[in-house]
């Protein structure tokens, strides 16, 4: 770990869990894409963030690019339908947002992806989530963010004219995409020259979403 993780003077834990989802912010985007965020979702988040840090069994991941093998600039977690998450809380926010989703979305989150994006250095490319159902079907990524907060950046496919649009989250601020988001939209965490602590993505995804 080279980053060095401060909290949030605002992030008071209460142990009433996530707040209620009714006061999220929605923004329509192009081709019947859209997003939904609420800053502060989760009480706590900073406590949750130093459990996570050594209760999730963090792996490093290395993937062929063109004609070598390049380390992947995270570090990841990944658990599927079944498996018991790494913290209770992770459990309540899972549970609050089928409930205030299952109308929409017609169907349970069930699968948690997480990142550790250590540093400036650690990033993620622009992609959507289009392994599985999402290449072709409508759907939604919920995306849970503790510790210090990243940039993540959204835009139109391959660039298009439309404008980036940024969100800088973290101490427990949450983002949901939706609608055609991960068929007509990219999403990335670039990298920072700036100093930047230690953030943990938690991403909430249905059956056959990656």
């Amino acid at each position: 770990m080279t980053g060095a993780f401060q909290g949030s003077l605002l992030d008071f834990g209460d142990g009433t869990g996530p707040r209620p989802l009714d006061a999220v912010r929605r923004t329509r985007l192009a081709h019947g894409a859209w997003i939904d965020v609420l800053p502060g979702w989760l009480p706590g988040a900073d406590e949750l963030f130093e459990r996570l840090l050594t209760a999730v069994p963090w792996r490093a991941e290395s993937r062929r690019m063109y004609d070598r093998v390049v380390d992947v600039p995270r570090l990841l977690a990944f658990y599927r339908e079944g498996d018991a998450l790494p913290d209770p809380v992770l459990d309540e926010a899972r549970a609050a947002l089928n409930e205030h989703y299952a109308g929409e979305l017609g169907e349970p989150f069930v699968t948690a992806g997480l990142c550790l994006y250590r540093d400036g250095r650690d990033s993620v490319a622009w992609h959507g989530d289009r392994i599985g159902r999402g290449a072709t079907e409508d759907t939604m990524v919920a995306i849970l963010s503790v510790g210090s907060p990243r940039s993540l950046l959204l835009r139109p496919n391959g660039g298009g004219s439309g404008e980036t649009i940024r969100h800088e989250l973290g101490h427990g601020d949450l983002i949901v995409m939706g609608g055609s988001c991960q068929r007509t939209w990219e999403h990335a965490i670039p990298k920072s020259t700036r100093a930047a602590g230690p953030r943990v993505s938690v991403q909430f995804r249905p059956r056959n979403v990656r």
